[in-house]
């Protein structure tokens, strides 16, 4: 990605949402805007000296954001998982992307509490 469409992607997404997550799609549907993301292969904290292999991804999570220009706009997440060769354990990487109890960023369910209380 370019330096300015990066800098332009990197205001409109959640703070260091591109530090681990790469933009791998964006759509623009009936019902808003839906911009597709999928997690770095870089070892969570904690495993940087194990042998991990990457096992794909988990099933892909929607989670809404703030609207832009008037459109919702929907994170569609996929999550990776890694097998430490040790043990053969299945591990995540764990993010703090949602707002207990709700399906969107923890940014802007806070934006939202302060708004309706």
């Amino acid at each position: 990605m370019s330096t300015t469409y990066e800098t332009l992607v990197r205001l409109m997404l959640p703070e260091g949402l591109l530090d681990y997550f790469e933009l791998i799609n964006v759509i623009q549907a009936e019902n808003g805007l839906n911009i597709y993301l999928e997690e770095k292969n870089i070892s969570p904290s904690g495993y940087e000296k194990s042998q991990l292999e990457s096992k794909g991804f988990l099933p892909e999570t929607a989670v809404q954001d703030f609207p832009i220009r008037g459109h919702k706009v929907a994170l569609c997440i996929k999550r990776r998982r890694w097998e430490v060769k040790e043990s053969g354990a299945i591990i995540t990487r764990d993010w703090d992307l949602v707002q207990k109890g709700a399906r969107m960023t923890t940014e802007f369910g806070t934006f939202l509490k302060g708004i309706f209380g």
